[in-house]
């Protein structure tokens, strides 16, 4: 949610924001117009109040003559109070419903437009090449034994999969070689519920445009989270943290759910886009001044663990109306797929500067006075997609795959070898 002073006071701003992200100026000015008929009825009830306990001390000094008329006024009075409050509760309910459908400040460096238009900021590696007609990653993925989809539609339908033998091991060795690299980077490991009350879904701005992505347990109003990113932003909801001693970070290792709602017919042949996965994701709380250097500094993280997978990437800014509700910048890094000759997206960190926090309720007091919002930063360290760009990058023409060095401490095996 953004910040109401902000609306009030910078309504273009908002309007230029919503304008970058392809969205419509009309909710601003309708949440203008709910504001104020907020803090009207909020000034009525309050002079109403006033002068309630006003007559109040009235009718308590009055003599008996008086009372009588002045008793069936204070009822009349209390009547009116009572109604101003309930007008007060359904404007409140108004103006926020109009102000939870705007969605965060772009900062003025996000390219506008939409998925189509991002701006490349680096790339990284050679582009592998290979003297042999390269295998894609589900079919390396068979001749190693690692990957079973037929099995995977048999027990749970189309998108989902078993990984089993080299393949499992695989991922548990890049899932744990980023977990370490988080917990030397002061990141504490969670290991978070995968399940989350309503509050806290829609808190992170997952039940606006993509809500039909998320998959509902209606009969206990659950929601199964298709990032860590939800329980941990939920993690101090309510809270006043103490930040003094510098940002929370932590890392979350789940299991991720997403029904991929409006993908049909795009990448369903192996793993890239599926319905479970597994993921390590970084949540950091800390103050709006240093949101954009700990940007930096997890999109660091990120590219670290690609260069040591020995993986060709880009690292791009994503375009405002591709950012989702809650970033207000957001940078993915894609790494290239041979078979695709096409760059897939791997990780993305977001920037959700207050906007998480303000639903949420998550605050902190700066210099020890009056409290203020925190922001929150969210970003990928390793997930189950990664596996696609690591078997078709380092294949050989045997179907045989070379295990990044950095992985074989974790994995026990410096080659993966096809299965007679």
């Amino acid at each position: 949610m953004i910040d109401p002073v902000i609306l009030r006071e910078q309504p273009e701003l908002v309007k230029r924001s919503q304008v970058k992200r392809g969205e419509s100026t009309a909710i601003v000015d309708a949440a203008l117009d709910a504001d104020a008929r907020r803090r009207a009825a909020l000034t009525a009830f309050e002079q109403l109040r006033a002068e309630q306990n006003a007559h109040g001390k009235k009718v308590a000094a009055a003599g008996r003559d008086e009372k009588a008329a002045l008793v069936a006024a204070a009822k009349d009075l209390s009547a009116r109070v009572k109604a101003a409050q309930q007008a007060v509760a359904e404007a409140e309910e108004r103006a926020h419903e109009a102000l939870s459908q705007i969605e965060n400040i772009v900062l003025d460096e996000v390219p506008g437009g939409g998925e189509e238009n991002f701006v490349t900021l680096r790339t990284h590696g050679q582009v592998p090449t290979f003297e042999f007609t390269p295998r894609d990653h589900l079919e390396i993925g068979e001749l190693l034994d690692a990957i079973d989809m037929e099995r995977g539609t048999k027990v749970s339908g189309s998108r989902f999969y078993f990984l089993k033998g080299v393949g499992a091991r695989l991922e548990y060795a890049l899932m744990s070689l980023a977990l370490q690299r988080a917990v030397e980077a002061g990141f504490v490991p969670m290991i978070p519920p995968t399940l989350v009350r309503p509050e806290v879904m829609a808190g992170t701005g997952f039940l606006g445009q993509h809500s039909d992505e998320v998959y509902r347990l209606e009969k206990q109003d659950l929601y199964l989270v298709g990032t860590s990113e939800v329980p941990l932003a939920g993690y101090h909801m309510g809270e006043i943290l103490d930040l003094d001693a510098g940002a929370k970070r932590y890392a979350g290792w789940s299991t991720c759910y997403r029904s991929e709602a409006g993908s049909y017919g795009k990448d369903t042949r192996g793993i890239i886009r599926v319905h479970q996965f597994n993921k390590l994701e970084m949540f950091v709380y800390t103050t709006p001044a240093d949101a954009a250097a700990e940007h930096l500094r997890l999109v660091a993280m990120q590219e670290a663990m690609l260069q040591d997978l020995g993986l060709a990437y880009r690292v791009i800014d994503v375009a405002a109306g591709d950012l989702g509700s809650s970033a207000a910048r957001k940078y993915d890094i894609e790494a290239w797929v041979p078979t695709q000759q096409a760059y897939r997206e791997l990780t993305s960190t977001s920037n959700c500067t207050t906007f998480q926090a303000r639903r949420l309720d998550t605050r902190y007091r700066p210099d020890g006075g009056k409290t203020a919002y925190v922001a929150t930063l969210n970003g990928t360290l390793a997930t189950t997609r990664w596996i696609v760009a690591i078997l078709e990058t380092h294949q050989r023409a045997d179907g045989s795959v070379a295990v990044p060095e950095v992985l074989r401490p974790y994995l026990g095996l410096s080659v993966l070898e096809p299965v007679a």
